[in-house]
């Protein structure tokens, strides 16, 4: 675990330039090193593990592409064990490795073979990572970590290099730095490394007008106005409420949208509807002009009694309703479907003629025929209606002639409902 943590902080540091200046270009490198080796803890002499140790060595490198290149590395080690009484050991170390460098030279990874002489000769694989570092003319550091695995024993091993490089070969003059965006400021100083083509940017590579209204940046006090709004010197909406007026004179910059303003923003004392109550308090805009209206600008209302009158009449001793289908019955379900609150009572009567028991029996029977009829016919709930009978004892017409009868043969149903209507102006 202590080896990782060393080796990945290491990593991070070589990792943190790589947004550097793109640096000179060569072809070759020689370079002396010294490393700082620590062997597996399981690896060890005559018994005893071997502690961090020291190494010299000397690489040569070359770059056959850009971004590619080998070298031939040879490093002297001194494995010291943890005794007293065992010596130290030294132990030649060549090998091989291939290299990518990433683009401008931010750092390099690499991977070989290595072939470390000790009394058990060791065959190792590498992988590492590292970096070169200008330093003047054609000198550079070299920081590298690298892990070693043993194909034989199965040991692991990380090595920490420092040196310095002589380049030679490639380019003697520094490339052009590069403006990857075309803004006209180069990728060292450019902060807004990806702006659209055709953009006006600033010192930094940055767009002067981030929201493309007009306003610059250092100016700009609504950097994110939507595309296409009308903006004032600030930036800013120009009118912030919608009414038509800047914001620069708008005396009421929050007017609810709609409202009707003058000069300076401010809502207009208007009645719209003409009905002597101003808009900024009418709360029922529209009301016709024939309507009178409360202190709001509401219509008032009163309430009035409705009634609808049901009469049927039947033939001499008969309980049969003969128009069934007669419009004045469709008319009164209609009044009780527009007023479901109500109830009515269906009211038969009879003629004098006859004993007053059977004519107080077939005016029930007539009552139950109409009830029944709007129950079945029209759709009345049956809740809603009641029958009656009254015989004789409620007679129109006393004279006891042919046409007196006829009248008194009769159904009556009232339905009494209040409804509101509205109040006319002038009343």
């Amino acid at each position: 675990m202590k080896k990782s943590v060393i080796a990945l902080s290491l990593m991070a540091a070589l990792c943190a330039p790589a947004f550097a200046d793109q640096e000179p270009e060569y072809d070759s490198w020689v370079a002396g090193f010294v490393e700082l080796y620590n062997p597996d803890g399981s690896k060890t002499a005559m018994g005893e593990d071997y502690a961090n140790s020291v190494g010299v060595g000397a690489e040569f490198g070359h770059r056959f592409l850009p971004n590619w290149a080998t070298r031939l590395e040879w490093s002297r080690i001194s494995l010291d064990p943890n005794s007293p009484f065992v010596n130290e050991e030294k132990a030649n170390r060549i090998g091989i490795d291939a290299m990518y460098f990433v683009n401008n030279d931010a750092f390099y990874v690499f991977g070989g073979y290595k072939h470390l002489d000790m009394e058990d000769s060791d065959n190792m694989m590498n992988l590492g990572i590292g970096k070169h570092i200008h330093y003047k003319d054609n000198l550079r550091f070299i920081v590298e970590a690298a892990a070693y695995h043993d194909f034989g024993q199965g040991y692991d091993d990380l090595g920490f290099k420092f040196g310095m490089a002589y380049t030679f070969g490639g380019s003697k003059t520094p490339a052009a730095p590069k403006d990857s965006d075309n803004d006209g400021v180069y990728d060292n100083s450019d902060q807004c490394p990806n702006t659209p083509m055709g953009v006006t940017v600033d010192s930094m590579g940055c767009n002067v007008d981030s929201d493309g209204d007009g306003v610059l940046n250092s100016v700009d006090q609504c950097p994110n106005t939507p595309a296409g709004t009308r903006v004032d010197a600030t930036g800013c909406n120009w009118d912030k409420d919608g009414d038509g007026i800047g914001n620069d004179i708008d005396m009421c910059p929050n007017t609810p949208a709609g409202t009707v303003v003058g000069a300076k923003g401010c809502a207009l004392e208007i009645d719209s509807d003409q009905d002597g109550v101003l808009d900024t308090v009418d709360q029922c805009a529209g009301t016709p002009l024939t309507d009178k209206v409360d202190t709001t600008g509401c219509s008032v209302f009163m309430e009035v009694e409705v009634r609808q009158t049901l009469n049927v009449l039947f033939g001499n001793n008969s309980d049969v309703v003969q128009n069934p289908d007669d419009p004045k019955f469709q008319e009164f379900a209609d009044f009780m479907n527009r007023f479901p609150n109500t109830k009515t009572a269906i009211e038969g009567h009879a003629s004098a003629p006859g004993k007053a028991e059977y004519n107080m029996t077939i005016s029930l029977k007539r009552a139950r025929a109409v009830r029944q009829l709007l129950i079945d016919k029209y759709g009345i709930d049956a809740n809603r209606i009641s029958a009656e009978g009254f015989g004789e004892t409620r007679l129109l017409d006393t004279s006891n002639t042919a046409e007196a009868n006829r009248i008194n043969r009769r159904i009556e149903a009232r339905v009494t409902a209040m409804q509101q209507e509205k109040v006319q102006r002038g009343e």
